[in-house]
């Protein structure tokens, strides 16, 4: 199925429906691009429909399986993502100039054009839904303690604000 959409084709009055369900190249391809350990299967399905005279509004669920490495363990983990995307395109986009810019609230719209492209769309919206800290079940990062030769370790404990509080107080009553 083709994934790309020239603007010029699509109806002004009826939604186009797409479905874009990549081959396994295109699969390892999309892994390796997202530097992931693996896509499984992705299924992204929707319809893109005009708004107005010159704009476009694509709406779709994407489904994917993907493999990641435990942050942790380093061990492959498996996480099924199901995710609604919506973009919109406009013809009149006036890309910000300034080197620093704030970034709006709604971040669906896209310039518009020749094509619209819903494999790209879909590599995107699976880039913004997968889990940034993918852990295998079980995996516990404890706490790690580092210190010089003949020091005492300084440990997540030791650096709480009130601890040292708590044992003055502790020292206190037992005075008393």
């Amino acid at each position: 199925m083709n994934a790309r959409f020239r603007v010029s084709k699509l109806s002004q009055s009826t939604p186009t429906s797409f479905e874009y369900r990549p081959d396994k190249t295109a699969l390892t391809n999309l892994a390796l691009a997202l530097k992931i350990s693996g896509v499984r299967k992705l299924s992204f399905q929707g319809s893109i429909s005009a708004t107005g005279k010159a704009d476009w509004h694509l709406k779709g669920r994407l489904g994917a399986t993907v493999v990641q490495s435990c942050v942790v363990t380093l061990e492959p983990v498996t996480t099924r993502i199901e995710d609604e995307v919506e973009r919109f395109f406009v013809q009149d986009w006036i890309e910000p100039e300034d080197t620093e810019v704030e970034m709006p609230e709604d971040d669906r719209t896209e310039p518009l054009g020749t094509e619209i492209d819903v494999a790209q769309v879909a590599q995107e919206a699976l880039a913004l839904a997968l889990p940034l800290y993918p852990r295998a079940e079980g995996a516990d990062l404890g706490e790690a303690v580092f210190t010089e030769p003949g020091t005492d370790a300084l440990t997540d404990e030791d650096t709480k604000p009130f601890a040292g509080l708590a044992d003055l107080k502790k020292q206190l009553e037992n005075k008393n």
